[in-house]
């Protein structure tokens, strides 16, 4: 084995036919013999490149519908050689297998064909059997064989030969297997999965886990941790697939941050108005609907104007100049929405260190999926959260029914506690938080922290009493104790809203009734952990 293998004779059979003419011009031009497959072949013929067939070289037809047509010694044997084997050298001359230097494939559209909702039989059809084999026969192989999987590589391929006098480095074809391997894992991933899901497997014996990566990040979390972002391939409305209008690149705290402002915002179908969440360290400390956006912004920020210095703000309607204006007024990291007019880029434009995202629509909600979680040793994967409440889903428990205002308080602050750190508290008040209590170890915390932002904005704003008075709180896990609710109702809350099921119900309840509270159960929690 040598550093640099001359590249003789390639293997073209792609899917994705997207610069496949330019690359086997390339190659025809460096003197390399074509070797190809049906639609791949007919691709380069009408060009005018010559192309063998691999039926020539197998003697075999493509049968079966094409399932049965690289699945042979003649190809597998001119990937799999080692060159620098006497025995291997002599089977080859044996039994007529030439050397493959080069394999070029990309897979059936299995990912794509899933995502179009296609059925279970078109599904499995557009499995490949072929490609895979043969990338990971010419990976294991890459002492002598360079195997490219993406359109992408394919100026990097023509590069590296040129720099080698038609041969390719060592380093580039290492480089080449390993993102080989990878595209097959992500491949079984992608099957494996989908299978389950088909199948109604909820828990798999064996789980496989793929990424693409989008963009390598200057650090993680802190300076010291290495980190990159992937995206799994999901035609999800969202930070993965926004548009960066402008600003620097996102750090991975960033794109944390926003992906919560916005699958917390998208909550709110905008049909019904727009709504405004301005997210700091993944938690909402403010979020508001109202007649306008720059009115719901200017609601949200009310809330907690401190903690929103710096922060990430989503927006479930298209940004507009009004907007912008307010914005701009204090230093905000990111701003997302679904649009953006070009007044509202305009302002934006000079704020060079905001970014502006904007990304064509919004998620729907109440899909699912799957999260995972790292633990020493192991993996933690549940459904996402897509649990929802409405109003006919929800149990007057106190003497004292809510309002219909406190109703459609309760609901909105029902919504935004599904998206705060438990242990999560959330007072609001005429379609906005008014304080919100996030990750305390004990609930009643929650309830003072939030209490206290309110008196502290109060006081920010000039405003004779905190907007807890009059308000309704959330908690997104039962009230143990009655004290946390009693701490709610001294804040001025006058409603409540809880999934209930504590051993100690009656004695909260007993006590909302005492103090006058209205409360109602939903029969769900919203943990986040």
């Amino acid at each position: 084995m040598t550093d640099q293998t001359p590249v003789r004779r390639a293997l073209l059979s792609v899917s994705d036919k997207t610069g496949l003419v330019d690359l086997g011009r390339a190659l025809a031009e460096r003197g390399v013999e074509l070797l190809s497959t049906g639609g791949s072949a007919a691709a380069l013929r009408t060009v005018g490149l010559t192309v063998k067939d691999v039926a020539e070289i197998t003697e075999f037809p493509e049968m079966m519908d094409g399932r049965v047509k690289t699945l042979h010694p003649r190809v597998h044997g001119g990937l799999l050689a080692l060159r620098d084997n006497p025995d291997h050298v002599a089977a080859m001359e044996e039994h007529g297998i030439g050397p493959i230097d080069l394999l070029v494939v990309n897979l059936y559209p299995f990912e794509e064909t899933v995502a179009k909702g296609a059925d279970y039989d078109t599904c499995i059809e557009n499995i490949d059997i072929g490609g895979p084999a043969m990338i990971r026969a010419a990976a294991k192989n890459h002492g002598f064989v360079t195997t490219i999987v993406d359109v992408q590589d394919y100026d990097a391929l023509i590069a590296d030969m040129d720099a080698n006098d038609g041969a390719t480095s060592d380093a580039f074809r290492k480089a080449c297997a390993q993102t080989a391997y990878a595209r097959t894992g992500a491949y079984d991933a992608a099957v494996s999965t989908w299978m389950a899901a088909a199948i109604g497997e909820k828990t798999p014996r064996r789980r496989a886990f793929a990424g693409t990566l989008a963009q390598g990040l200057r650090y993680g979390e802190n300076p010291h941790q290495h980190a990159a972002f992937y995206t799994n391939g999901v035609e999800r409305a969202g930070v993965a697939t926004a548009t960066q209008h402008q600003g620097k690149e996102l750090s991975y705290n960033n794109i944390n941050d926003t992906d919560a402002a916005f699958e917390l915002v998208a909550e709110f179908d905008p049909a019904q108005g727009p709504a405004v969440a301005i997210i700091k360290h993944a938690n909402p400390c403010g979020v508001a609907r109202g007649t306008s956006l720059v009115e719901a912004y200017k609601a949200a920020l009310a809330c907690d104007s401190t903690s929103a210095f710096g922060g990430i703000i989503a927006l479930n309607q298209p940004l507009d100049g009004a907007t912008a204006t307010e914005i701009a007024k204090i230093f905000t990291e990111v701003v997302i929405a679904p649009e953006a007019d070009d007044e509202a880029k305009a302002i934006f434009a000079a704020k060079k260190n905001l970014r502006l995202l904007t990304t064509g629509g919004l998620p729907d909600v109440r899909v699912g999926g799957l999260t995972y979680r790292p633990v020493a040793g192991g993996m933690l994967v549940q459904d996402k959260d897509v649990g929802f409440v409405d109003f006919a889903d929800l149990k007057v428990v106190t003497k004292r029914a809510p309002t219909d205002a406190e109703m459609a308080d309760l609901l909105f602050a029902w919504k935004v506690a599904k998206h705060v750190k438990s242990n999560a508290i959330v007072y609001c008040k005429d379609g906005a938080t008014v304080g919100v209590g996030a990750g305390q170890m004990s609930r009643v915390d929650s309830c003072r922290i939030a209490a206290r932002k309110a008196e502290d904005m109060a006081e920010a704003l000039g405003l004779a009493q905190p907007l807890t008075i009059g308000s309704v709180v959330a908690s997104d896990a039962f009230f143990p104790f009655s004290d946390g609710l009693l701490t709610a109702a001294a804040a001025g809350a006058t409603a409540v809203i809880q999934p209930g099921g504590s051993m100690r119900d009656d004695e909260v309840i007993a006590a909302a009734d005492e103090a006058g509270l209205a409360m109602v159960f939903t029969g769900m929690r919203h943990f986040r952990h």
